[in-house]
């Protein structure tokens, strides 16, 4: 037989363009407009109904950037429309749509004139059913139409003005399309979702397999069946056609889909929080809407914040998801506040994420998620798996890792072992979309790519428009129906994350497993841009630690203070809305940071007010100064945890010339700064040895090239190190007047950037500090901090949530070589036997470690560098420009616990109160091992002390929690302080004795008497 199959694949294609498609709406009819343009930002619906529309042209240009139209629309529906047997009634809503972009463009949602969301309209969802206007002849309602501009601009990464109001222009964004009562021939339809799931399907199919060839044949046969000038009429012959095709079952060991409805609404990123707002609106209320036409219909939720929103600013929108919840259909997941960045977030705010999550969650809905739920952050912490245990849950998925740039995951299926030993079975749906419209070409691939056949039957595939909302449609619901049990298919069934999760533990029992972080080989960027937005989050962090321990202590020290519960919970969720993955990663607009910027102002006021009002009620009036010490371990004298005089240091610091430069020293430590700026010398007395490398030098500015192939303001590639400028010419050096000359003073310029560096030594101070001001002003440029430090360290330690993970810094394997930018908390650490060095910053997670071998005398340099600053050009082309003050801290000598120790004192700036009473630590612990992360007061308002604290030194560690006030009992409990069992916790009537393995984390309740 001659070969005429692309023949027959260009006559389709045509066919359903020309014929099919303009024949799902037999006839339409232009309804009248009227409008008012909301002068700034939007409006309640019910205010702006109020206002006075104006008659409105179809076709007119409308939509300045980030503005608001709202239209009303009136009509009558012609006599008879929609009586015949396969006819409905439909508004249709083109608001000047490209059909490529759902979610990156404008978008609508339809209001009864009651105030009542109805659904919302979008490129690929333009109508509204005539039933749910009321079922009238009468057409009258609203649109609130948001002209939210394409900022992606087709993913070219150009600089953009559109990412800030003050930049975006006032240049209408759109046209008006058809917006028309419409009859909707449901015949017509079902034939082009038959014809879509055929066509995509046999393109998928291997030319060899007769299957494919029946389909085509089919789909021929319906196309000479049919007259192309009567689609509707001959529309039942040509699905008739069809049909034998599509009746034909899936083969016996086809894969099988748990097909999940989804919408990855991003809750800022190329818009920033106030659309998202709207955004979960309209597809949420999408999501209803479907969910009454097809009862089967399951949609996973994440983001508890979300709903939050929608509670607070559409209640009657709320009702009707409750009830949808408790139908089974809408479907809390991941039990997570937003869908966070896991790897910069502190130890507590990832645990919060999970108590603020799972608690409204349970509140609002009694769900209990048991699923932790990142298809689309970058990169996962190995510390996550114990924090989603602690939390009550059990499973974990994820997506991005098929973003890999060299190396791909082994597995699909599998369990994921944490820094503590906890495994957590985890799951990547092998479709390798959080988006899929379930499609031929993503069904297939999904059954191609499932990386454990054989042992696994299953895997997970989340529908529907996401990133920027829209959720499932009913052509991706006709696709599933379709494949359920389709030759050639995977058979795809609607069903929960739970059922999935099920289904795939029971049938494969025996899993590999992953080891340790999964780090995505990609966005390495976010780890540094926007220095601003990582400074406020690890400004809040410690903020907060402060405000819930003072706090906590004035609860339970005196009567007359009352906890201030609500208040922290507030400042707790926002801090938590800012660690979503397009937020702290600094991967959002403009308008994203600047609002970030705000809140965290606005969260350290707030803060610093809990904290002043907690310090005054515990240390009462008087004149004595006291240290009130935040961190876990003592400090300048005073007990951790507690409130005291300080301790005069034994030794005071000095500085001397040198040479040209200048000697730092305070008896413990000796620091040498040459006449560049430059650390020739860093000496811990205690062990009297060098570490700075022969013939380098340390606190090495270098100015990168920085220009990604593509998502500027995520990633950081590798050919960034082939363009290096090392600053060491120098403007000025020189003592510092302040303080008594115990700081040498830098300045110097990167390129057009005047830099300032304060290099001090404190009194006491174990470290050498380095507080590097910034006027930036460079674009595509990469900033890095270096010290070349004589160490043989075959691999770095760096600071997670709860403990650390440990990093080669060679390069034996492609694995080891991707991972040429990474993340650490307060520290990082390198050392070899008998000897390291800590190097802390305030906050800064950007990191690299290299290390090279000496010729003249065979000795290992190990470098380890920070990623101070970066100025990518999109989304935000002025990212990071401006003032920036970071501080970094170099510890010689150190050993892993100093190496914990210094990440405290760096973040945890000494906080001097005036007061009359010294304050004892409400919790003390043996051993400086376990360190106390958390010491708040209970959630459910007992009045009950809770006290968070882990092992972080990576060993067995033993020791006794005790507490300093009156308790009935220690009980362990989870992170929603729930009763748990807690391995190695052996409670007592008023301590906890604890025999912890390495990481593991522990929750305790103090029962007050």
């Amino acid at each position: 037989m001659h070969d005429d199959r692309r023949i027959t694949e260009v006559r389709l294609e045509r066919f359903v363009r020309e014929r099919i498609t303009p024949a799902i709406y037999s006839r339409s009819l232009p309804l009248t407009l009227s409008s008012w343009d909301v002068p700034d930002e939007p409006v309640p619906a019910l205010e702006a109904m109020r206002q006075d529309f104006q008659p409105q042209e179809h076709g007119a240009p409308w939509g300045k950037p980030w503005g608001t139209k709202w239209l009303r629309v009136q009509g009558e529906v012609p006599e008879f429309w929609g009586a015949a047997p396969d006819t409905t009634v439909e508004v249709v809503v083109d608001l000047g749509f490209t059909i490529e972009v759902p979610g990156f463009q404008c978008e609508g949602i339809a209001w009864r004139a009651d105030g009542s969301i109805i659904k919302a309209v979008s490129p690929r969802n333009q109508y509204i059913p005539l039933k749910l206007l009321g079922g009238g002849m009468a057409v009258d309602f609203y649109v609130e139409a948001a002209a939210n501009p394409d900022v992606a601009q087709g993913w070219t990464f150009a600089a953009t003005p559109y990412g800030d109001k003050s930049t975006a222009g006032t240049a209408p964004q759109y046209r008006l399309g058809n917006i028309a009562i419409a009859e909707l021939n449901q015949t017509v339809w079902e034939l082009q979702q038959d014809i879509w799931t055929l066509s995509g399907l046999m393109e998928q199919l291997p030319w060899e397999q007769p299957r494919r060839h029946g389909i085509l044949r089919a789909l021929e046969r319906m196309m000479d069946l049919m007259d192309p000038d009567d689609v509707p009429g001959t529309a039942a012959a040509g699905r008739e056609a069809l049909a034998e095709v599509l009746a034909r079952p899936a083969y016996a060991s086809a894969h099988q889909l748990v097909a999940t409805g989804h919408a990855h609404i991003d809750s800022a990123w190329l818009w920033p929080v106030r659309e998202t707002i709207r955004k979960c609106a309209r597809t949420f209320s999408n999501v209803v809407a479907l969910m009454d036409e097809y009862p089967d219909f399951v949609f996973s939720c994440s983001s508890a914040q979300q709903l939050a929103w929608i509670k607070e600013f559409y209640p009657e929108l709320f009702g009707r998801i409750r009830e949808k919840v408790r139908a089974g259909q809408f479907v809390p997941v991941g039990g997570m506040w937003v869908e966070s960045d896991t790897n910069m977030p502190g130890g507590e705010a990832m645990a919060r994420q999970f108590v603020e999550g799972k608690s409204f969650f349970l509140d609002e809905f009694g769900v209990d998620c048991q699923e932790a739920w990142l298809p689309d952050s970058f990169g996962y912490s190995a510390a996550l798996p114990q924090i989603v245990k602690s939390a009550g849950s059990k499973w974990f998925l994820t997506q991005k890792i098929s973003w890999n740039q060299t190396n791909r995951m082994p597995h699909h299926t599998f369990n994921w072992e944490g820094i503590d030993g906890t495994r957590l079975f985890t799951h990547f749906p092998p479709v390798d979309t959080y988006n899929s419209e379930l499609s031929g070409r993503e069904l297939a691939h999904a059954e191609r790519n499932y990386r454990d056949h054989g042992r696994g039957t299953v895997s997970l595939v989340p529908f529907g428009y996401g990133d920027g909302g829209g959720g499932p449609t009913r052509e991706m619901l006709a696709a599933a129906a379709r494949t359920a049990d389709l030759e050639g298919s995977p058979k795809v069934r609607i069903g929960s994350a739970a059922s999935f999760f099920q289904q795939a533990e029971a049938e494969y029992p025996s899993l590999p497993v992953w080891v340790g972080e999964m780090y995505l080989e990609l966005h390495r960027g976010t780890y540094t841009s926007q220095a601003r937005t990582k400074k406020g989050n690890r400004r809040s962090e410690h903020l907060l630690r402060e405000a819930e321990l003072w706090c906590a202590t004035a609860a339970v020290r005196t009567d007359s203070y009352t906890y201030p519960a609500a208040e922290l919970k507030r400042l707790w969720r926002l801090v938590l809305l800012q660690q979503f993955h397009d937020i702290l990663p600094g991967s959002s607009i403009a308008w994203v940071h600047q609002d970030a910027e705000r809140n965290y102002e606005a969260i350290a006021v707030a803060l610093e007010v809990l904290i002043a009002g907690a310090a005054a009620a515990v240390l009462g009036t008087g004149e004595r100064t006291f240290l009130l010490n935040a961190a876990p371990h003592p400090r300048s004298g005073v007990p951790a945890l507690a409130a005291a005089e300080p301790a005069a240091p034994a030794l005071p610091s000095r500085a001397a010339a040198q040479d040209g430069g200048y000697v730092l020293d305070n008896g413990i430590v000796r620091a040498v700064v040459d006449a560049d700026g430059l650390i020739t010398s860093l000496k811990d007395y205690a062990s009297g040895r060098e570490a700075i490398a022969p013939g380098e030098r340390g606190n090495l500015l270098e100015l990168h090239r920085d220009t990604p192939n593509e998502w500027d303001a995520w990633d950081i590639d590798e050919f960034y190190r082939r363009n290096v400028t090392p600053l060491t010419s120098v403007q000025c050096v020189r003592l510092d007047d302040d303080g008594g000359g115990t700081a040498v003073v830098v300045e110097r310029m990167a390129g057009s950037s005047a830099i300032s560096q304060r290099i001090s030594l404190a009194a006491g101070s174990p470290s050498l500090s380095i507080t590097t001001s910034a006027d930036w002003q460079e674009r595509e440029k990469l900033l890095k901090l270096g010290f070349a430090l004589d160490v043989r360290a075959d691999r770095s330690a760096a600071e997670t949530q709860f403990g650390h993970v440990f990093r080669a810094t060679h390069t034996n394997t492609s694995w080891e070589a991707a991972k040429f930018e990474i993340c650490a908390h307060r520290w990082i650490h390198v050392g070899e036997p008998g000897y390291g060095v800590a190097v802390s910053n305030s906050s800064t997670y950007g990191h690299d470690v290299g290390r090279s071998i000496r010729e003249a005398d065979g000795g290992t340099t190990t470098t380890v560098r920070l990623s101070l600053l970066r100025a990518p050009k999109f989304p935000d082309p002025d990212a990071d420009r401006g003032q920036h003050e970071l501080t970094v801290t170099i510890r010689p000598g150190a050993d892993i616990a100093g190496a914990v120790q210094e990440g405290y004192r760096t973040n945890l700036v000494p906080r001097l109160v005036k007061g009359g009473t010294p304050v004892e630590p409400l919790v003390s612990v043996s051993n400086a091992a376990l360190v106390v992360e958390a010491v708040k007061l209970a959630e459910d308002g007992s009045g009950d002390v809770i006290v968070r604290l882990y092992e972080s030194l990576g060993q067995r560690s033993a020791g006794r929690l005790t507490a300093n006030f009156p308790v009935r009992r220690v009980t362990p409990v989870d992170l929603l302080e729930r009763p748990a069992e807690a391995c190695g916790v052996e409670p007592g009537p008023d301590s906890a004795e604890l025999l912890l393995r390495p990481f593991q984390l522990v929750t305790l309740r103090l029962a007050r008497r």
